[in-house]
């Protein structure tokens, strides 16, 4: 891959980092912002699902948008939010305020994501498509192995707020650098001049596009078990198994690992194979090491869990590129809206995930395994009976 593309990808991975980023690094300061701010448990969980929410509806304004004035506006606003919702919670005095401030954040922040696929799909064709997404899959691998350490150094050395200064540091440097390294990847003359009615409907016809929809799937159901692995797992190693917290970060660590490992295992095949092609064999590795996980978990043996867990998420370093490189591929002036319906499906879709097994309050170990295999096995079922209906259509 040519210097140039190597530094874009970097560049985006950046940008898809803000999500990892505003979820994971904050996870270790949630006793010490609930005993600041004198708020209950429950109220500071509440500060990451309005995150979660905020991530999942704000792609659905960022797609339209910058498939109407391009990719760097949108973009720009999105960071500048982003950093003064970071100050915001920085700042904040209650919880209630950090809840609406998290909000807001997510809807900043929310654009990176939405953006960096479009780039790539204006950019690059189908293979390289892959090969750039697998590169940004470093950065949504990496992020969640850092995170929570320095997270943990910076509660550590000063406090929770700290964390969130760092977020507002970042977002703003990450706006200085785009401005001045991301070019406009959409030309005017391709650009939509859709009213809101006009948006709605390309979202419908999205919707009905079963081509489409076996890719997204294939994405949007996989993740629904990455969700459910960082609900219940804390309370699955840590209370059942009686990991510590240095052993459950290691685990965590070495999950991620495995997710960037078969991202880069994944851009070098697609070289010699058809990214159809292995999309397949991928999601069916998926949905059995789905299996593998509620078998697992019946078991009550660590080490099969241990392997289970590791072979799900490494196998989504490879699904999610593939599935989306696909799905984007033929969306042409529809790139931002096909972006933004993919992300709100893998947030929206991971919110009911976490909603469920909060019902549990976190700690049922066989709804989550059940979950995960559900997740797995869906997105192959998805992916082949929507493939096979667009195919017969």
């Amino acid at each position: 891959m040519p210097e140039h593309y190597r530094r874009l990808a970097a560049l985006l991975g950046a940008l898809t980092a803000l999500g990892p980023l505003g979820v994971d690094m904050y996870l270790p300061a949630f006793p010490a912002m609930g005993a600041d701010l004198a708020a209950s448990p429950a109220a500071i969980q509440r500060t990451l699902a309005v995150f979660l929410l905020g991530m999942a509806a704000g792609q659905l304004v960022y797609g339209p948008l910058s498939d109407r004035v391009g990719r760097r506006l949108p973009l720009m606003i999105g960071m500048v939010v982003f950093t003064l919702a970071s100050i915001g919670c920085a700042l904040a005095r209650s919880a209630d305020a950090l809840v609406a401030l998290r909000l807001l954040q997510a809807l900043g922040g929310c654009v990176g994501v939405v953006v960096a696929r479009a780039v790539v799909r204006d950019l690059c064709d189908e293979r390289g498509a892959v090969r750039m997404m697998s590169m940004l899959m470093l950065a949504m691998g990496a992020a969640p192995i850092l995170a929570p350490m320095l997270g943990g150094w910076l509660l550590a050395a000063l406090d929770w707020r700290a964390i969130f200064w760092f977020l507002a540091i970042y977002g703003a440097v990450a706006l200085l650098v785009m401005q001045q390294w991301l070019p406009e990847s959409l030309p005017v003359e391709q650009r939509r001049q859709d009213g809101l009615g006009q948006v709605m409907l390309v979202y419908v016809q999205l919707l009905r596009d079963r081509r489409f929809l076996s890719h997204a799937l294939a994405g949007a159901l996989p993740m629904a078990g990455l969700f459910a692995y960082l609900v219940g797992s804390p309370n699955l190693l840590m209370q059942v198994h009686g990991l510590g917290p240095l052993e459950y970060g290691m685990a965590f660590g070495g999950n991620a690992f495995g997710l960037i490992l078969a991202s880069q295992v994944i851009s070098r095949l697609v070289r010699r194979r058809q990214p159809s092609q292995l999309l397949v064999v991928t999601l069916s590795l998926l949905a059995v090491a789905g299996i593998g996980v509620v078998l697992a978990v019946l078991s009550g043996a660590l080490l099969p869990l241990l392997a289970a867990f590791f072979l799900y998420l490494a196998l989504m370093g490879s699904v999610l590129p593939l599935s989306s490189a696909l799905a984007m591929a033929p969306m042409g002036r529809m790139a931002g809206s096909a972006s933004a319906l993919m992300g709100t499906l893998q947030f929206g879709i991971g919110a009911v995930v976490g909603a469920v097994l909060g019902a549990f309050g976190g700690t049922s170990a066989l709804a989550m395994g059940v979950l995960i295999a559900l997740a797995g096995s869906g997105g192959l079922a998805a992916h082949l009976l929507l493939k096979r209906s667009a195919a017969g259509a």
